[in-house]
């Protein structure tokens, strides 16, 4: 397949937010997912990532300067059975807590809404990995140009994967007072055989000075074993 990719989206946006990216290595051994966050306030930038046992979460870097945690503090990335679940909330815990009953993860993200900090009201952005099945779905719940009023709650799902690219998923398309949120369907980007090629090569897509920590995700498809690179700015 003639791919084209589109990482120059990352690139030219001083402040995409956060992003997920959901695919394949070209060799066809691993899935992937990479997610990353990015601040501008000093309660953003203050975070890393650590890992929680097989699940990573969001600490606080210095938690003397943590001033509210309920947006920033959270597990982005947790396991279900077969299902490999990334969020930028505690939305990944609704998942998880719906999967356990047999619930879907639509029927999860049904039952939240972009976050509550206006004026932005960040999006919710969320995906999953079914490695018995190999497919993945990634979502976005975000308002219409930043008005509570109009909801938006859209649902995207891949049947197959495509060796050596990922779909992307934004919080927002660029810096803005208010952020604008994400447009379009998610967007293809190019991923790489070696973790470290990938951690490296996303980290210097994002912006030095607003970007804070990333994380990309092997999953073996023949063992099922995950192996994980965190890259943190905060050292």
């Amino acid at each position: 397949m003639n791919i084209v990719t589109f990482e120059d989206k990352i690139i030219n946006s001083t402040y995409p937010g956060r992003g997920i990216v959901v695919g394949m290595t070209p060799d066809e051994k691993n899935l992937v997912q990479v997610y990353w966050i990015m601040g501008r306030s000093e309660n953003s930038r203050n975070r890393i990532f650590e890992m929680d046992g097989e699940f990573i979460r969001t600490k606080a870097y210095d938690e003397k300067k943590l001033t509210d945690p309920s947006l920033v503090i959270y597990y982005p990335s947790r396991i279900f059975e077969q299902f490999h679940i990334v969020t930028n909330g505690d939305q990944t815990d609704t998942i998880v807590e719906f999967l356990k009953q047999g619930k879907c993860f639509e029927g999860a993200l049904k039952t939240r809404a972009f976050e509550p900090d206006p004026p932005n009201l960040t999006p919710r952005i969320s995906s999953i990995i079914d490695t018995d099945n190999k497919t993945y779905k990634m979502a976005i719940l975000k308002t219409i140009n930043n008005d509570s009023r109009f909801e938006s709650k859209i649902f995207y799902e891949y049947h197959h994967f495509i060796a050596g690219a990922g779909h992307c998923l934004t919080t927002y398309e660029k810096d803005g007072n208010p952020l604008p949120s994400f447009q379009g369907e998610p967007y293809i980007v190019r991923l790489f055989n070696d973790i470290s090629e990938n951690a490296d090569t996303f980290w210097n897509y994002l912006n030095t000075e607003n970007r804070v920590s990333l994380f990309v995700k092997f999953i073996n498809i023949k063992t099922k074993e995950q192996t994980i690179k965190i890259i943190n700015k905060n050292k």
